[in-house]
């Protein structure tokens, strides 16, 4: 299976039907249609079903604990699965089911477990408080074949820094759909997404260091 995430990641939890209307019309407006969703209250699901909907936003479930959260979002249209950590059980439906996965690692050990489930895209979380760059940097050259999707405590004043490194080929951040911003409505998150659309852009363009 082919894994369509790359660079900025959107991640939401997401409270209402306004709610996921402005994110996701401010995502296409921005011209970042990809949003996670995360399932840390009883709205996430509806949210994963009305956007997935639309078909102009790749939508994916985040925080998914269990076997069951796993086959609902799918049923409801979630096209790639995020997990806070390494589940064999999660990884191991998803694969079956035919949808990328990227759980969440923390440690070379987790890595190694991720490595013998066939994996080599790996959500690193929460990475703020783990290490960040340094911690990347140190896990890179001992797993020269894995690729992170770092997430917690990146934002937009350290995503240029992160999506820069080379073993980061995507970066997940709430920032873009964060509450006061979909309460300023479509435009401002749109503008968010540019802003973060076009950092990613200009990574894309240099040379990762």
């Amino acid at each position: 299976m082919t894994l369509e995430l790359s660079g900025v990641v959107p991640l939401a939890t997401i409270d209402d039907a306004r709610a996921a209307d402005v994110l996701a019309d401010g995502l296409v407006a921005g011209g970042l249609p990809v949003l996670e969703v995360a399932l840390r209250n009883r709205y996430g699901m509806a949210a994963i079903e009305r956007i997935a909907a639309r078909g102009d936003v790749l939508v994916g479930a985040g925080t998914v604990l269990d076997r069951e959260q796993l086959r609902r979002a799918i049923d409801l249209g979630a096209t790639f699965i995020v997990a806070p950590g390494l589940d064999e059980e999660i990884v191991e439906a998803a694969l079956a089911a035919g949808v990328p996965v990227l759980p969440g690692v923390m440690t070379p050990s987790d890595i190694q477990r991720g490595i013998r489930l066939g994996l080599d895209h790996l959500k690193l979380f929460p990475a703020g408080v783990a290490g960040g760059l340094g911690l990347i940097s140190a896990l890179a050259p001992v797993f020269p074949g894995v690729s992170f999707m770092p997430s917690g405590g990146v934002s937009a004043a350290n995503l240029g820094e992160y999506l820069a490194h080379p073993a980061v080929f995507a970066a997940s951040g709430s920032w873009i759909a964060a509450p006061a911003r979909v309460t300023a409505g479509v435009e401002a998150v749109a503008q968010a997404a540019r802003e973060a659309a076009a950092l990613q852009a200009e990574t894309d363009l240099g040379v990762k260091r």
